[in-house]
C-alpha cells in the first residue's frame, strides 16, 4: 500500500534519488532539507513514516528524533534514520533517540524499500499491503475486499478504513479523537460523534455473520476490536 513519506535530507542529489525510487514504488514523498521545513510539514499533516538524515543544517536529525518522540502528537510516527555513520555506538545513539531503524549510506533502493516495509509492518500495519484475518473475517488492502468465510461484504470507504485500522490494532482501546486522527486523517475537522455513526454502519454490515461483536464499546473511553 502506498504510504505518505516525509524525506528529510539536505543533500539534493541524495534527496532526488531517494524520492525518485520511492515514487516509482508507489509512495507519495514530501521533501524537506532541514528540520525547520520538516516541522512545518508535520504541523499540516502527519506522514505515515519519516526518513530522517542524521546530519542536517541547524537542528540535527538526532535532536529532531528526540523531539518527535517527546511530542504526544508525533511519538507514534515510524522513523528511519539515514546516515553515513556506521559505528555501533552511533547506531545505538540513533535507536536510543527513538528511531525504529537505522540505515547506513550508501544503500540500495531495494534495501530501503525492505526496511520501510518492515517498519510499517511493525509500527503502522494499516499502511501495508498485508491481508488481515480474524475469525473468518478477512480484509485485503490490495483488492479492497472484505469477506466472511469467503462471502463478500460491501463496505463504504470510511468503514473499510475503520475496519482495517481496528483489525491491525486488535485488543487496543482507541478514543474517538484517536480514531479520527488515524482513520479520517490528522487535521481533518469533523465532530467526534461522526465516529459513532460509522461504527454503527460497520456493525450493521457485520451483524449478519455475528462479527459485529468484535467491535466493543469501552464505556467512557472509546472502542476496541477484540476476538476474545
Amino acid at each position: 500500500m502506498a504510504a505518505n513519506i516525509l524525506l528529510v535530507e539536505d543533500e539534493p542529489a541524495i534527496q532526488e534519488l531517494i524520492a525518485f525510487n520511492l515514487t516509482q514504488a508507489g509512495h507519495h514523498v514530501m521533501r524537506a532539507d532541514s528540520v525547520e521545513a520538516a516541522q512545518n510539514m508535520v504541523r499540516s499533516a502527519l506522514p505515515d513514516l519519516i526518513l530522517l538524515d542524521w546530519m542536517l543544517p541547524g537542528i540535527s536529525g538526532i535532536d529532531y528524533a528526540r523531539k518527535l518522540r517527546g511530542d504526544e502528537r508525533t511519538k507514534q510516527i515510524p522513523l528511519i534514520m539515514l546516515t553515513a555513520r556506521s559505528d555501533e555506538s552511533d547506531k545505538i545513539v540513533g535507536l536510543d533517540a527513538g528511531a525504529d531503524d537505522y540505515i547506513t549510506k550508501p544503500f540500495s533502493p531495494r534495501e530501503l524499500q525492505a526496511r520501510i516495509k518492515a517498519v510499517l509492518r511493525r509500527r503502522a500495519p494499516e499502511a501495508t499491503d498485508d491481508p488481515v484475518e480474524v475469525k473468518g473475517l478477512r480484509l485485503d488492502p490490495v483488492t479492497h475486499r472484505v469477506t466472511v468465510h469467503g462471502n463478500p461484504i460491501e463496505l463504504g470507504p470510511t468503514e473499510f478504513r475503520l475496519l482495517h485500522f481496528f483489525m491491525t490494532h486488535a485488543e487496543r482501546v482507541h478514543s474517538r479523537t484517536q480514531l479520527l486522527d488515524q482513520v479520517w486523517g490528522d487535521h481533518v475537522f469533523v465532530e467526534e460523534r461522526t465516529v459513532d455513526v460509522h461504527i454503527r454502519r460497520l456493525r450493521a454490515e457485520l451483524e449478519t455473520s455475528g462479527h459485529d461483536s468484535l467491535i466493543q464499546t469501552v464505556r467512557g473511553t472509546g472502542y476496541r476490536f477484540s476476538a476474545s
